[in-house]
């Protein structure tokens, strides 16, 4: 019998490896997990970093199109699950009925949703020149992504599944004044689309709650199943940090909460 697949697609700065710990939570529990990695990323991090040319030019339009021909391609429609830019592709995707329920962790702002202020060292327009990539420090990670982790953790996580982002999908998101790609979109007044749940870090620096409330409210109208939940005192490290279970285990009862199981016809 076919399990249900959850598809996972990570953020900007992070590798697929980020969602190891959640690919077993899922596994253990009876879904099929997938966490296909962007274009062209290596297994690791660190051969990411080493060799990261494949990252060059990527956008908000490539990535939204490569999880959508992954989706698309599954016997079974999956869960979509997604961080940060994750989030924001997952929710394009089930706007668009691509997806059975999707997940959107801590996600970049959708529609007219603003950008949250500048964050020092990250989003200004002439950080590390004009090139293709903007690396990540391990002290600019700890300062802006995991800020409520100690710094042997906060070096740990750098380690193992910090990689450089694009720049030009730096700039689809509408970093340092870019125009917002069209991409950054999602139909949030689709009632025929699958249940929605929104997660965000309430001590997020990099997507702060106040953009998860918002992307909430902007759902007001719609009858489609959406939810949201609030995690005190955590990151935008929240899906592989310490507390990741907390996060994951919530995202699994939401699931049988929708009748979403593991295997057609259980519940």
């Amino acid at each position: 019998m076919n399990r249900t697949p959850v598809v996972f697609i990570h953020g900007e700065w992070l590798h697929a490896l980020s969602w190891e710990s959640w690919a077993e939570r899922f596994a253990g529990r009876g879904f099929l997990p997938l966490t296909p990695g962007w274009p062209g990323e290596a297994a690791t991090a660190r051969e990411t970093r080493r060799s990261p040319e494949p990252f060059h030019g990527i956008g908000l339009d490539v990535l939204t199109d490569h999880y959508a021909a992954i989706v698309r391609s599954l016997d079974r429609a999956p869960v979509i699950v997604g961080h940060s830019v994750g989030g924001l592709i997952a929710q394009h995707l089930i706007g668009v009925n691509i997806g059975r329920a999707a997940v959107a962790i801590a996600a970049a702002p959708i529609n007219d949703i603003p950008l949250p202020a500048a964050r020092p060292g990250l989003w200004t327009p002439d950080r590390d020149g004009d090139g293709p990539l903007v690396p990540l420090s391990p002290e600019q990670f700890r300062k802006v992504f995991a800020n409520t982790l100690d710094t042997a953790e906060a070096e740990r996580l750098h380690e193992r599944y910090v990689v450089p982002a694009p720049r030009r999908l730096l700039a689809d998101l509408g970093c340092a004044g870019a125009a917002r790609s069209p991409y950054a979109v999602a139909d949030i007044g689709n009632t025929d689309r699958g249940p929605l749940l929104l997660i965000s870090g309430q001590e997020d620096l990099l997507v702060p709650d106040s953009v998860t409330r918002a992307a909430y409210k902007a759902y007001g109208d719609s009858t489609a199943a959406t939810d949201l939940k609030q995690f005190a005192d955590r990151a935008h490290s929240l899906v592989m940090d310490n507390g990741w279970r907390y996060v994951a285990d919530h995202v699994l009862r939401w699931l049988d909460d929708m009748g979403i199981h593991p295997y057609p016809g259980e519940g």
